[in-house]
């Protein structure tokens, strides 16, 4: 990450071989990590706790799995206004706001058994509205991350930045079981989420403090790691175009592409396999596999430690094939693979009888899982650049829908049917994913369509 590349830019001096890149970027992908991390950590939390909201109210389990949705339902209806929002008022400042709001509501599910909202709805209602308007919060966080992704790093890492931007939702997902499921024994499940919504405080002030929009605006960036990122991407004038915020969205044009029109499709699929992991795989755990809590909390870390290990790599494999076989085929084919591993994963592991087998098959579904989505986001920032909020939020809103249908369409598939035909539906799903991939060209920009309409 350290070596300089030459950079070839009339607007711009040549940079010294001899100066050593400053590595900012890098510390901008990590606070995203961090961020992503937060955000799993949150929307884990109600997956964790809920066993004992559970168990306190009396929910059944079609009750619970439309209060573990409606997070999704929030989430998905205001992507496109959080990614919209970060294209045209700036990633550093929208980002600071969303990280506020969900840390707000999710401090409030602590106090939702006693929001006024229950007297009129009921309980299930209260914590069903709390956990939307978290949704709302953190619907723009992902798409607001991966602009800022496209635009701190350049073509040849981007794929490797944005899986490892991704890995931090994996990591919030390994120590959130073990830390919500403690604290929860400890103080009560209310605590959780107190802490959390203070912790997201913490992370807001620290981002907004660091952070920048631009590469070209942080004043620790050099020359030569302003050269790595800005490679490739046109003079002086036409970079100064491309983030020109007063810019129309082109809403027709990217509707009319079918790349944006695969990459919604196939992530509805993506996310309606993962969903299982972040929502029911805890209760699946301790009710279907008779796990102690103690052991289920440890062992529904196993997917997203998973994520971790398998996202990196794909993101870097994802990078080096691009530059071997071009974006289209590169991006294409490492996706096919990853999605076939865990459509099958995810089927076998549902099928297998030994509770330690099986568990480790269905982590490493998911931890392909996350690897595929990882291209996904990539391919939004070669798709659309400049506008790759916009994009980003587009895609994520379909994904989201995936994810709000996911633990309804699980708890009714296993009540009526059983949890391995809950499995097998979301390995076909998974599997279905990978089809619209035929339509997704990552070597076509909008941004170029734009300049070139006809």
């Amino acid at each position: 990450m350290s070596t300089t590349i030459p950079y070839h830019d009339p607007d711009r001096q040549r940079v010294s071989p001899d100066v050593r890149p400053a590595g900012v970027r890098w510390h901008i992908v990590g606070l995203l990590a961090i961020i992503a991390g937060l955000t799993y950590v949150d929307r884990l939390n109600l997956g964790i706790a809920g066993k004992y909201i559970q168990d306190q109210f009396h929910f059944d389990n079609q009750t619970m799995g439309w209060i573990l949705g409606s997070f999704s339902l929030g989430y998905a209806i205001f992507h496109v206004p959080g990614g919209w929002l970060g294209d045209r008022f700036g990633p550093r400042r929208v980002l600071t706001l969303a990280i506020l709001w969900f840390s707000v509501f999710t401090a409030a599910t602590a106090i939702a058994p006693r929001l006024p909202l229950v007297g009129w709805l009921g309980v299930a209602w209260s914590f069903g509205i709390t956990r939307f308007l978290m949704g709302v919060g953190e619907s723009a966080a992902l798409p607001v991350g991966n602009k800022i992704m496209g635009t701190w790093l350049g073509d040849r890492e981007r794929a490797f930045g944005t899986s490892t931007f991704l890995a931090g939702l994996a990591v919030g997902g390994i120590i959130a079981p073990v830390i919500i499921n403690s604290i929860a024994k400890r103080w009560g499940w209310q605590a959780s989420f107190v802490l959390c919504g203070l912790l997201g405080v913490v992370v807001a002030v620290a981002w907004y403090i660091y952070a920048r929009n631009r590469p070209e605006e942080h004043p620790r960036v050099n020359a030569a790691e302003l050269a790595i990122i800005l490679e490739g991407r046109g003079t002086q004038a036409e970079r100064h175009r491309a983030n020109d915020s007063s810019m129309r969205t082109p809403w027709i044009r990217i509707l009319s592409s079918p790349s944006v029109w695969g990459l919604m499709i196939s992530h509805i699929c993506l996310v309606y396999g993962f969903g299982i992991f972040f929502t029911w795989f805890f209760i699946y755990l301790v009710n279907v596999r008779g796990l102690t809590m103690t052991r289920g909390s440890l062992w529904s870390s196993t997917p997203f430690i998973a994520g971790v290990i398998v996202s990196p790599f794909w993101g870097w494999l994802s990078d080096r094939a691009v530059g071997k076989f071009g974006k289209r085929r590169g991006r294409r084919d490492t996706v096919w693979l990853s999605v076939f591993c865990s459509a099958v994963l995810m089927w076998s592991g549902g099928h297998t009888a030994n509770d330690s087998l099986a568990i480790l098959q269905l982590a490493a579904a998911a931890g392909f899982n996350m690897a595929s989505t990882a291209i996904f986001w990539t391919t939004c920032n070669d798709i659309a650049q400049r506008f790759s909020g916009s994009v980003s939020g587009a895609m994520t809103t379909f994904g989201s829908l995936g994810g709000w249908l996911s633990p309804i369409l699980t708890a009714r598939i296993a009540t009526k049917y059983g949890w391995i035909q809950a499995l097998d539906v979301a390995a076909l799903v998974t599997l279905a994913g990978g089809l619209s991939w035929f339509f997704i060209d990552a070597s076509r920009s909008v941004d170029q369509d734009l300049r070139n309409p006809g």
